[in-house]
């Protein structure tokens, strides 16, 4: 399945623009939501190709929000790349665990993004 429309799940405003600005120059169709409850909501509407979840924001956090998209049947399909400064290995596998797809850490670095995108894709 070719990646065409991304979703970004984050409550940075800073975090979304440098998303929108990295995946806007590569042709990508790209949405938004500033927290895990709207993340959800904009993942079932409008059904991305793969969405991009930040791990630390108010209300449903990312682990919870990738865990409720990978367990309802009209979202499982879409992969989830966890995006977080929570760098550490254990953040990482429980990432996985929550059904996310792959794992990048901030401060964002453009081409390994697009790298983990694009093997995705």
């Amino acid at each position: 399945m070719a990646i065409k429309k991304i979703l970004v799940v984050d409550d940075s405003a800073t975090e979304r623009h440098l998303m929108g600005e990295i995946l806007g120059k590569q042709g990508f169709e790209v949405s938004f939501a500033e927290s895990g409850e709207k993340g959800v909501e904009q993942a079932k509407l409008g059904q991305p190709d793969l969405i991009i979840m930040d791990v630390v924001m108010p209300g449903l956090n990312g682990f919870q929000a990738t865990r409720a998209i990978t367990k309802d049947a009209g979202t499982q399909h879409i992969p989830i790349l966890i995006c977080t400064t929570k760098g550490q290995e254990t953040d990482r596998i429980w990432g996985l665990r929550q059904g996310a797809k792959d794992f990048v850490v901030k401060p964002i670095n453009a081409a390994e993004l697009l790298g983990k995108i694009a093997a995705l894709g």
